[in-house]
């Protein structure tokens, strides 16, 4: 098994562009921890609606996507945090999902 995700600056919203800081980041624990932070390339760093929650960009594709039902996801190498991909495979299952609010 997998573990990786990202880390918000702002919490989750209903968007029709990308929203969010620098402050957010993307991560793995397998098979090392690697901590993927802002590269300044571009500022896409998280989008959401009804549909989906996506995370970084450039290139047209998405270093992290989730759909709407929180099942499938997706991951993509991406400018705006110089990720790999963070799944062995470009298309995945999500098994279990862990959502942490801060104030």
């Amino acid at each position: 098994s997998q573990v990786f995700g990202a880390l918000a600056s702002e919490p989750f919203k209903v968007s029709d562009g990308f929203y969010g800081t620098g402050e957010t980041f993307l991560f793995t624990f397998s098979p090392d921890f690697e901590v993927f932070k802002w590269t300044g390339d571009n500022m896409f760093f998280i989008k959401g609606d009804m549909d989906s929650l996506a995370f970084g960009g450039g290139g047209g594709e998405f270093a992290l996507w989730l759909d709407g039902d929180l099942y499938h996801g997706r991951s993509h190498s991406c400018k705006t945090f110089g990720n790999h991909t963070l799944s062995k495979r470009e298309d995945f299952i999500i098994q279990d999902i862990e959502i942490w609010g801060f104030e």
